[in-house]
């Protein structure tokens, strides 16, 4: 019992300090209107700025994404948190754009570094039977955090003093205690060798793999684009056509598509991977519809269910594709091909946020908004309609 109690101890402190480090990538993003009025830059900067941090976690993915099964879950963590501390500094520090970027990029290298070691911390760390709920916990920590981090951040921004500088030394706050949490929890990882031996991961996809490929990876692009979106541009069009400049309420509508996405990873348990990953392209295309109409009819009511459906969609969809691509991708490629739908995945953070705040520049925000939606419609509804047509195959959750 007493190893029980400390399993889960160690398990819910490791989610915590996961929690910590994705709050800090998701912090500046109610802030991005007064770092404009700041260093007076457009709306295709902000995007720049933001898909920054997507070439930072695709970048490490790819490099030393497998780092942590070989010197150690704990020197990958404290390496992440290195990298968050050095990210809210950089933001502490700017007086020009030059800071945003760099800050940024840490943040995504801390993001990388800790997607895939934390959450295997997480469930390495549970007693013996407790995979589902430090699955769970790894889960909630993960997309708990990126919710918590604009709230946060929107909270202090509007009710406290230094708007641009006290989300970051409460970020930096964090951050330390975290370091000192995970100094006092033991490593999971028995068999340690030298950082010289870690190889960076090849991409790959074996070819009995891409007909289930296919339709997972649209759809996670398709997701983390309305992520994207969401939390670059999203503070910018309800101040510009809402009049809503309330940051705290910028950081909530940003908040609350993370905390659905967290319920729609839940809710694959109920509904099984193989409905999750059709209902989750649904839920995205409803999502996507119900910000078209926001974005044609200045309805904030409509952004909020935006964020709730369409998060709730990236949920089910994100989980099932992962699952159903684990389970139909042969053991020795397993880690390439998830590496493989992660850097999809992230693409669709960058690539659609750029190419929004370019056309931003030319037709404005609203329009390319629509323009967006459109074209991301159109991908998860291909996905989706191949994936009804495919016979089912069975997997498990």
């Amino acid at each position: 019992m007493n190893g029980d109690r400390r399993g889960w101890r160690q398990c819910l402190l490791g989610g915590a300090v996961f929690a910590v480090c994705m709050a800090g990538t998701t912090l500046p993003t109610p802030l991005y209107g007064l770092y404009q009025e700041e260093f007076g830059f457009s709306e295709l900067v902000v995007t720049a700025v933001y898909a920054v941090y997507a070439f930072g976690v695709i970048g490490v993915l790819l490099l030393a994404g497998n780092a942590s099964d070989t010197v150690g879950r704990r020197p990958v963590l404290l390496t992440g948190l290195g990298c968050a501390a050095a990210s809210a500094v950089c933001f502490l520090c700017a007086t020009g754009l030059g800071w945003l970027y760099a800050g940024r990029l840490l943040s995504g290298l801390s993001a990388g570094l800790f997607t895939g070691a934390a959450t295997v911390y997480v469930m390495e760390s549970a007693p013996y039977g407790g995979r589902a709920r430090a699955t769970f916990v790894a889960t909630a920590a993960n997309m708990g955090g990126l919710g918590c981090g604009p709230l946060l951040a929107g909270v202090l921004a509007q009710y406290a003093p230094w708007p641009l500088h006290l989300p970051f030394v409460a970020h930096l706050a964090l951050v330390a205690g975290s370091v000192a949490v995970l100094l006092r929890l033991p490593e999971t990882v028995r068999e340690r060798g030298p950082l010289s031996a870690v190889r960076p991961q090849r991409p790959g996809v074996p070819a009995p793999v891409r007909t289930v490929f296919g339709p997972a990876a649209i759809a996670s692009f398709v997701g983390f684009a309305l992520f994207g979106v969401f939390t670059s541009v999203s503070p910018a069009f309800l101040a510009q056509s809402l009049d809503v400049d309330n940051h705290s309420v910028s950081g909530l509508v940003v908040a609350l598509a993370f905390f659905a996405s967290t319920a729609g990873q839940l809710a694959v348990g109920r509904v099984g991977v193989a409905r999750s990953l059709p209902l989750g392209c649904a839920g995205l295309f409803a999502g996507l519809a119900l910000l078209a109409g926001a974005l044609r009819w200045d309805l904030l009511l409509l952004v909020v269910l935006s964020a709730l459906v369409g998060g709730g969609g990236q949920g089910l969809a994100f989980r099932g594709a992962l699952s159903a691509v684990a389970e139909a991708s042969p053991p020795e490629h397993r880690a390439s091909v998830l590496s493989t739908l992660f850097v999809v995945a992230y693409a669709g953070i960058s690539v659609p946020v750029i190419g929004v705040g370019v056309l931003s520049e030319a037709v404005g925000l609203e329009d390319a908004g629509l323009v967006f939606i459109a074209c991301m419609a159109v991908l998860v509804s291909t996905a989706a309609v191949y994936l009804l047509r495919r016979r089912p195959v069975r997997t498990r959750t």
